[in-house]
């Protein structure tokens, strides 16, 4: 099944459904300070590659994470249509679209703030940004060539309604690329020291949970996946996750100079992130993953 971007602005226009307030509020009220980790809007850690990306230029790393995304999906030359399932502004979007000449892409996000300010940047590409929860979409079944998550579905802790709907999108034959941290076991078994950095991490970035690796591979394959590959590459983002703790010291400076006021949002994001840091310490409790799965 095919589509065309004319329905995707239509679907753009559509009454929304989106009613998760906590995660719509905090990247309302936190993408702003996403500017200071990237300046391509890139929400997420990145993949360093030897000889490729420098390790103490984020950004480079930030888009190789992009790239390699990209690469898995295996899109044909041709005409491409593809869903970011919570897009943040658009940052992977923009790059697949300066990569791919064919490609079109939908977006979807809980934010307002994403919507309005992520289709002003797009707004010269064929692609647009929804607001919908990417749990229940207004997407046509079996209409994509290729759906991303990257570090978006944490937010609804991995779920299996949400592994679903990525599968009803897209078309027979077609592949979903996830890109995200996991648990290595069950939140039950984490260590004193892991297990409290998984709560505080969990309530800074309004997540519902991180997903069990090996369960999420099951839960794939229950959804009617195949070809589950799953990709351990915590050493490849390890450089990137180590840019936390320069990085939030450098912002708080930023904004006292300008002595602008610190939002409540601001500090939550700044805590997750160097909980994100300690948890990654803990390399027996988690793991950070590229998933590909295909229909």
């Amino acid at each position: 099944m095919s589509i065309s971007l004319s329905h995707i602005v239509k679907t753009y226009h559509k009454k929304t459904h989106a009613t998760r307030k906590e995660i719509k509020n905090f990247y309302d009220e936190a993408t702003e300070d996403y500017t200071f980790w990237s300046q391509d809007f890139n929400m997420h850690f990145g993949y360093f590659s030897f000889g490729k990306t420098n390790p103490f230029r984020r950004d480079s790393m930030l888009n190789e994470m992009n790239t390699q995304v990209l690469k898995r999906l295996e899109l044909s030359p041709s005409k491409q249509f593809v869903a970011d399932l919570g897009c943040g502004m658009g940052g992977t979007m923009r790059h697949f679209l300066q990569r791919h000449a064919a490609l079109s892409m939908i977006g979807v996000t809980v934010s307002d703030f994403q919507v309005t300010e992520g289709n002003k940047l797009l707004k010269k590409d064929t692609a647009v940004i929804i607001k919908e929860d990417f749990r229940n979409t207004s997407i046509p079944s079996n209409s994509t060539d290729g759906a991303i998550a990257m570090e978006s579905f944490c937010h609804s802790g991995h779920s299996y309604d949400t592994l679903k709907e990525a599968y009803r999108i897209l078309k027979p034959g077609k592949r979903l690329v996830i890109a995200d941290a996991f648990l290595k076991k069950p939140p039950s078994k984490l260590c004193i020291g892991s297990s409290y950095s998984y709560k505080k991490l969990c309530k800074k970035w309004s997540l519902e949970g991180l997903g069990v690796i090996t369960t999420v591979k099951k839960e794939l394959e229950k959804v009617g996946f195949s070809k589950v590959t799953i990709e351990d590459i915590s050493p490849r983002v390890a450089p990137s996750v180590f840019h936390v703790p320069f990085a939030i010291p450098l912002f708080l400076l930023k904004k006292l100079l300008k002595r602008e006021p610190i939002k409540k949002q601001s500090w939550d994001n700044l805590k997750a992130s160097f909980y994100a840091l300690t948890s990654g310490l803990h390399m027996k409790d988690f793991g950070y993953y590229l998933i590909t799965a295909e229909k």
